[in-house]
């Protein structure tokens, strides 16, 4: 529904009749192809009950795209994992498997972290 009001909660009154709300959410943002990604793959254990998980940080795109890339990532470990603001995480320490997948897929690498 174009007039949901809920959506516009705490905006100042317009008294310009040609004003057209419009969220700052709105626009869907294109992901960029994977030679202009720099992506950041580390090991983490904080707070994960001292599990290590591989962390692939840094992803700019739609959610879709980052959800499509986790997938492909986890079935080839055989692992699960799960996604979230630009990050993907993978059950145990699969850093140097996962950086020469993304590099296959042309993405810019870098190892962070130890």
């Amino acid at each position: 529904m174009e007039n949901d009001w809920k959506k516009r909660l705490g905006v100042v009154y317009s008294t310009d009749p040609e004003f057209k709300f419009e969220s700052e959410g709105s626009e869907l943002r294109e992901t960029p192809p994977p030679r202009q990604q720099k992506l950041y793959v580390r090991l983490d254990r904080k707070n994960r009950k001292g599990k290590t998980v591989t962390l692939i940080e840094g992803f700019v795109g739609r959610d879709e795209d980052l959800k499509s890339l986790a997938k492909e990532l986890k079935s080839k470990c055989g692992v699960g994992g799960s996604t979230g603001d630009g990050e993907i995480l993978i059950q145990g320490d699969f850093r140097d498997r996962i950086i020469k997948m993304l590099e296959e897929k042309e993405y810019q690498v870098k190892r962070s972290g130890g």
